[in-house]
């Protein structure tokens, strides 16, 4: 699965970036069954789960952005997005897409988030 993540950007803290993660040459039938999620990487850290929603709908979250962040996907689109408000500078990392199945996982290009206090 090729993905396209794009939204990242500098904002403030207290604000809001929307990211959004696009599979445009994935078939319709094959995307419905990912498990899609959002990690992040700060400099010299490992990369964590940030949130992922399965292929029938259910969510997780990290408890570093439970009630601030909410994952979305739109099958008919193929894109799964992040919605990310009360930004806080430890927010600040490289932002990836995954799509998951099983045991294969495959990852977009990351978008920098930047938030400065």
């Amino acid at each position: 699965v090729q993905l396209q993540a794009s939204g990242g950007g500098l904002v403030q803290a207290g604000g809001s970036l929307r990211l959004s993660c696009k599979a445009p040459r994935t078939i319709f039938s094959v995307f419905v069954g990912k498990d899609m999620g959002w990690y992040r990487q700060s400099p010299g850290q490992e990369r964590e789960l940030v949130a992922a929603i399965t292929a029938n709908g259910s969510r997780k979250y990290a408890d570093s952005v439970k009630g601030r962040f909410a994952i979305s996907r739109d099958n008919s689109r193929k894109t799964v997005s992040l919605q990310m408000n009360s930004l806080k500078p430890d927010d600040t990392a490289v932002y990836y897409c995954s799509a998951k199945e099983g045991v294969l996982q495959d990852w977009g290009r990351g978008t920098l988030v930047t938030v400065s206090s």
